[in-house]
């Protein structure tokens, strides 16, 4: 590939981790998406190839039920079909189009049938909208319109209503928020940990209420643990500070309902030199360092409840592998820093193929009470943490939808929907 030219993005992992997608370079023929089936006794990968390669930029997110959305960008819109294995062919449904000069599409909602965009508007409102793009029963539908430029996206919920995205103001600052997709309307703000910090949520589960956040409050940007809902501070460990190291987690552990100082966190570990896979809990006071399998694609991983670290890689020998690593609890070692990989298969297309119901059937959104789930009320209570305190403070774009139908009136956003208690105006604190 040439200098300045665009990567695709490494895999993304359906909501319940049954599927993965990813396009990948097929040589003089361009490029491809291609479909992993993760949830078989052996991974194994399908080309999903259109009648003509498949810019590298295109957004591909898997559903559960093994269809893979796509947007293509042409002609100023973006065009979003559905993608899956149809005996020796790529079947494909168009579910519409979007016009936006860019997108990006956010991971899938926990129902895995539901996908949201954003789209930054121009002009001098400016301002991001919130799309969602594949799930509804008409095309592309706007949600809401956020001031600000938007990124991230992490859902606080098992229902898929509260998303938070990583808004920055006019100023310049950045601060979590969460919306409602439901029912669009303002946005709530979610972190505030000082009253001119930058703060970002890196990774939510919904499960145990665990938050991990990168945030500029501590003196330099590092990364920091709380609880949905509690009252506990930040904290800011300083082995999540490493010199010369920089951090990035990328995985919970699933299932730790109500225990988030148990939910094992898997971190991406970057030099200029080196990248490997380190595990660890609020509870520890170390890091668990384990050597990622040859081909990992950097970044991805997923737990089972079980406690055990899936790691997708992809080499010559092995095109769609899955690294399975038992990781111990804290004070014990693993015997084995990465056991040997079950040997995949690879085929174009599957022998036993997926075939979705025909038509845009989707599940419908839940209909969660009003509320949020209870969060987790304990922290983990350490005499030996250090705290350091920090005083508190308290012409628009043009934006169309076309769609095989057309699309339903929109409705007015009711008021008094509940939010998620921020986690603002609380100390700092550092623990080792």
């Amino acid at each position: 590939m040439t200098a300045g030219a665009l990567e695709p993005a490494p895999l993304t992992i359906a909501a319940d981790g049954s599927y993965a997608a990813r396009l990948v370079s097929r040589g003089g023929a361009g490029w491809c998406p291609e479909r992993w089936t993760l949830d078989s006794p052996e991974p194994y990968a399908v080309l999903l190839p259109a009648d003509q390669p498949e810019e590298p930029d295109s957004p591909v997110v898997p559903l559960a039920d093994g269809r893979v959305l796509i947007g293509r960008r042409t002609d100023g819109r973006y065009h979003f079909s559905l993608l899956y294995p149809s005996g020796p062919d790529t079947g494909e449904l168009a579910l519409g189009a979007l016009e936006c000069e860019r997108l990006t599409l956010l991971p899938p909602a926990p129902d895995g049938a539901r996908v949201y965009a954003l789209a930054p508007q121009s002009g001098e409102a400016g301002g991001t909208a919130l799309w969602l793009v594949c799930g509804g029963a008409f095309g592309p539908e706007l949600v809401t319109v956020v001031a600000g430029g938007c990124s991230g996206g992490a859902w606080l919920d098992g229902e898929g209503r509260l998303l938070a995205l990583d808004r920055t103001d006019g100023s310049g600052r950045t601060r979590a928020v969460t919306v409602d997709v439901e029912h669009g309307g303002e946005p709530t703000e979610l972190l505030r940990i000082a009253e001119d910090s930058d703060d970002r949520l890196l990774l939510a589960d919904y499960d145990s209420g665990l938050l991990l956040v990168r945030s500029d409050a501590p003196g330099g940007d590092r990364v920091g643990w709380g609880v949905l809902g509690s009252h506990r501070p930040v904290r800011f460990p300083e082995l999540l500070h490493p010199h010369g190291v920089r951090v990035t987690p990328f995985a919970v552990q699933p299932g730790q309902v109500l225990m988030p100082e148990h939910c094992a966190v898997a971190l991406r570990l970057t030099t200029a030199d080196a990248d490997w896979v380190a595990v660890w809990r609020p509870q520890q006071r170390e890091l668990i360092h384990l050597a990622a399998p040859d081909g990992w694609l950097a970044g991805v991983g997923r737990w089972t409840v079980d406690g055990d670290l899936l790691l997708p890689y992809a080499t010559a020998a092995t095109p769609c592998g899955v690294a399975r690593m038992p990781v111990p609890l804290p004070g014990t070692r693993p015997a084995e820093p990465v056991p040997e990989p079950v040997a995949p298969r690879v085929t174009e297309p599957a022998p036993e193929l997926h075939e979705p119901a025909v038509g845009n059937e989707s599940v419908a959104p839940a209909s969660p009470a009003d509320g949020v789930a209870p969060a987790a009320s304990g922290a983990p209570t350490d005499s030996a943490d250090g705290a350091r305190g920090a005083e508190d403070a308290s012409a628009p774009a043009r934006l169309s939808a076309s769609g095989p139908a057309e699309p339903p009136p929109s409705a007015t956003a009711p008021t008094g929907v509940t939010k998620p208690v921020p986690l603002q105006q609380a100390p700092l604190a550092r623990s080792l």
